[in-house]
């Protein structure tokens, strides 16, 4: 019963906006995923300002992160973008019949960062995103689009490749925006197995766990964004098994993904 309204609840978090979201502040400015390129000056201005007096870890640390991300963009080879261009004039008659799509409808899809840090677009060609910030993504691609589509209404969103493994009913990667809520992971995923032991959930990079136990628990009920809890791509939430004969092997994982594509939700919240 109780593993019953813990699913209900994750996935009622799943629907709804964050309302536990991190108070912003200086520090926070280097990795939130959609910071402007005046926030990210300013913040690397700040910050060899102090480092005249000191240079712990954490200021070089987060030096790197300004300069990499001003110099060589956010956006890497494999990304998804998802893109809505509004269709001021639907097709109609025969032409809508006999499936034929306008310009509008067939920029409206999911797009992936190729080699060059660049988007291949129908109708458009191809949309240079090299050293561009998440920021600037949407009048980068809506200045290329106005080229061939006269005013157009053009949404972009850059998205997220997590990983959701472990007792879930649907391991894989699932690309989600940024500020998705953590239990969107787990709905998307089908929700976990009723082996998954949901005390010891927790979110990792690389072998290295970022968040676990009450902690994360505590985040995913506050209504906690993947931005709100600094997720990159590549990141990893794991549902561990109760069972321990069947505890989580990373051998299985992977074998797992070969036969599972990436998978996009559909909740990217774009406006």
């Amino acid at each position: 019963m109780r593993r019953t309204l813990l699913i209900a609840s994750l996935t009622a978090l799943a629907l709804v906006p964050a309302t536990g979201r991190a108070q912003g502040s200086g520090d926070d400015t280097a990795r939130r995923l959609e910071a402007t390129r005046p926030e990210l000056e300013t913040r690397l201005v700040r910050l060899r300002d102090m480092a005249r007096t000191a240079r712990p870890d954490w200021l070089v640390a987060e030096s790197t992160v300004v300069r990499t991300r001003l110099d060589q963009g956010d956006f890497r080879v494999g990304d998804r973008v998802v893109l809505i261009v509004e269709d001021p004039a639907p097709l109609r008659g025969a032409a809508e019949r006999a499936g034929v799509k306008s310009e509008e409808q067939q920029l409206s899809d999911t797009f992936t960062v190729g080699a060059g840090q660049e988007l291949l677009l129908p109708v458009v060609g191809t949309v240079w995103l090299k050293g561009a910030l998440r920021s600037e993504l949407q009048p980068i691609v809506a200045r290329e689009i106005a080229r061939f589509i006269r005013d157009p209404v053009v949404h972009a969103r850059a998205l997220l490749s997590v990983g959701v493994t472990g007792e879930v009913a649907r391991p894989g990667y699932y690309a989600v925006p940024g500020d998705a809520v953590v239990a969107m992971l787990l709905t998307a995923a089908g929700g976990p197995t009723k082996d998954a032991e949901m005390k010891k959930l927790k979110l990792d990079r690389a072998g290295k766990t970022l968040w676990e136990g009450n902690e994360f628990r505590r985040a995913i009920a506050e209504g906690r964004t993947l931005e709100d809890l600094r997720v990159q791509a590549g990141d990893q939430l794991i549902v561990p098994s109760n069972k321990r004969s069947d505890l989580f092997s990373p051998i299985r994982f992977i074998a797992v993904l070969l036969s599972i594509p990436v998978t996009i939700y559909t909740l990217t919240h774009l406006k």
